[in-house]
């Protein structure tokens, strides 16, 4: 497996997706960004392009590396683009089945010294490489978002993950610029293990009085210096992924405190799941500032 990625592929054109590429074409690789929707794709084009020349505008990225990194992006619908990839980093919906179906496919697709990594926030990679021919050359490769700016890339190892597997992945993380935190592969790895019951209690706190809104997340915010409160952080992830990371957590951890908040599940039964649909614990339709 040679050490250098020069071709890295990534699937699923929505907000991680298209931040991953962006950062795999800054670092200098070839890109293919693959999605099934050719909508995802031109917003992820357009998405892309606009990030990149905010970077340039602000100092922080040299013009003529804006300009190289976009002209090596390509976008697709079809998975056989992906034959070239050193490798393949899966940014799509977070189901294990269809993760797993994908990883099957592209197993048969790609060639065999390549990596398939998942961007998974807490789907075990021991279950998902199960679904190839090469379990220790599929490995966690989780992003924060938006994968542009924030700092960490979480690395799991599955049980069957190489040595040789995990140092590619930390060194193409490091040269997109990241510090990586390696985890086992157990429900929610280090961030969302630690993060989603914070939340989860939260909205405890809400659900029972404890507080408004407005003061849980300023008290927590200036109270632990966290640049936003937690339930303002909920609806930024999407209460519909918080709530099924602490069903990932409980049925993985087996523990009754990672049962999700009756008020959460409430919420995402009602279609209220955050900032992408104008309301959430919060409602963003009627200000104009956000």
């Amino acid at each position: 497996m040679g050490a250098e990625m020069k071709v890295v592929g990534v699937i699923g054109a929505g907000q991680m997706g298209a931040g991953i590429a962006q950062l795999a074409a800054v670092s200098g690789a070839d890109v293919w960004i693959l999605d099934k929707d050719v909508g995802a794709l031109k917003n992820a084009k357009m998405s892309i392009y606009d990030s990149v020349q905010r970077f340039v505008s602000k100092g922080q990225l040299d013009k003529e590396v804006g300009n190289n990194a976009i002209a090596r992006l390509q976008y697709t619908s079809n998975l056989e683009d992906l034959r070239s990839a050193d490798i393949v980093i899966e940014a799509i919906v977070e189901n294990e089945d269809v993760k797993k179906k994908l990883f099957a496919e592209l197993d048969k697709i790609v060639k065999g010294s390549a990596i398939l990594a998942s961007n998974t926030s807490s789907i075990s990679i021991t279950r998902l490489a199960t679904s190839t021919n090469r379990p220790h050359q599929v490995i966690g490769m989780h992003f924060m978002n938006p994968p542009p700016i924030m700092k960490l890339v979480e690395i799991i190892r599955g049980a069957d993950t190489s040595d040789e597997t995990f140092n590619a992945t930390k060194k193409l993380a490091e040269r997109f610029g990241k510090i990586v935190v390696c985890s086992k592969d157990y429900s929610g790895f280090i961030v969302n293990r630690i993060l989603m019951p914070m939340i989860n209690e939260a909205f405890h706190a809400l659900y029972t009085g404890v507080a408004t809104k407005e003061d849980i997340d300023a008290g927590m915010k200036l109270g632990t210096n966290q640049p936003m409160g937690p339930l303002q952080l909920a609806d930024f992830i999407g209460l519909d992924v918080c709530l099924s990371i602490m069903k990932v957590l409980q049925a993985g951890l087996g523990d009754i405190k990672y049962a999700p908040c009756p008020l959460l599940v409430q919420y995402v039964d009602a279609g209220r799941l955050g900032k992408k649909r104008g309301i959430g614990v919060y409602n963003y339709r009627k200000s104009p500032k956000l």
